[in-house]
């Protein structure tokens, strides 16, 4: 199970249309633990379960977590749960931090394109790139006024920071979001709604791999997974064993038998329920997980299988 620590809500930030920053702390002060720029942390909502947050402070502040959070309209529970009934001085149940939109390391120039709220993981990247000083864009597209302006006015000195509002303006153009065209050194990366990620990806089908990173804050539609059969699930700390049938829930076959696996989004793009496979043909569904992660390693939540026995160690 995910290890979780309780945090003070030391101050609740307006910054922006229906969002809100909530900056946490320790109860008693300590430094909290480093964590890298991409990085959520799941916000324990009574009643409801863990909702994934992006942390959106300075990474290399270790007195506070900061994570913005908008109130949607078709909300699960998480977001009217922060606007309506948390308060300053509240104490709230957090995981530890885990990243899975990472900075591309080997890329000299970035260039971020975020939709709204998808704004938030790029908030830490922008500090790191600035301490680092390599070369950076921020393209915030917002209907109205920008989520997180007072953050973002914390950047604004950089002068990488290009805010279009889609109300008054024509959306820009892919190819100007993206400086042109993939160039030596340059790492694209998109975070939004749905419609953005799909045109996102559509604009650098032909870029070389590994030189783009999307993330989702919601789970996207997935298709029916194609060569999935009934199998055999085997724990192998335990040897305790099941079938499950063709498309059905790996993660719930687990906890059925006697597995503690953590979740959160159950769409495949959290990377909660992560778990080490080792023998079989998993079915990999997610979007999170590197071809080289998913040799050893899948996702729960969303996985199912090819062959007619898997083997994981949970």
């Amino acid at each position: 199970m995910a290890r979780h620590i309780m945090l003070a809500v030391r101050r609740i930030i307006p910054d922006g249309p229906d969002t809100n920053r909530l900056v946490l702390q320790d109860p008693d002060g300590w430094p909290l633990p480093k964590w890298k720029p991409g990085a959520h942390l799941d916000l324990q909502v009574p009643g409801i379960g863990p909702r994934a947050y992006s942390l959106c402070g300075d990474p290399a502040t270790q007195e506070s977590w900061e994570i913005a959070v908008r109130c949607e309209v078709n909300s699960r529970g998480g977001s009217s749960w922060v606007h309506d009934v948390l308060r300053q001085g509240d104490v709230v149940a957090v995981t530890m931090p885990r990243c899975t939109f990472p900075i591309a390391a080997e890329a000299s120039r970035h260039v971020m394109i975020a939709g709204g709220i998808g704004v938030t993981p790029f908030l830490a990247m922008a500090h790191e790139f600035e301490r680092r000083g390599v070369a950076w864009t921020l393209h915030l597209l917002a209907r109205g006024g920008p989520p997180c302006g007072l953050a973002l006015a914390g950047l604004a000195q950089s002068g990488r920071i290009r805010t279009h509002d889609t109300a008054r303006q024509a959306r820009p153009r892919w190819d100007e979001l993206l400086d042109g065209g993939p160039t030596v050194g340059l790492h694209a990366y998109c975070c939004g709604p749905q419609a953005m990620l799909d045109g996102f990806a559509e604009a650098t089908r032909d870029w070389p791999r590994g030189t783009t990173s999307i993330e989702h804050f919601v789970p996207p539609p997935l298709p029916a997974a194609e060569g999935a059969m009934q199998y055999t699930l085997r724990r192998s700390v335990t040897g305790a064993e099941m079938e499950v049938e063709a498309g059905g829930s790996m993660l719930k076959a687990l906890r059925m038998l006697g597995a503690q696996v953590d979740a959160s989004c159950e769409g495949g793009i959290c990377g909660a329920c992560e778990v080490r496979w080792l023998e079989g043909e998993p079915i990999h569904r997610d979007r999170v997980l590197s071809p080289e992660r998913r040799r050893t390693h899948l996702l729960a939540c969303v996985a199912q299988c090819a062959s007619d026995r898997l083997v994981v160690e949970a």
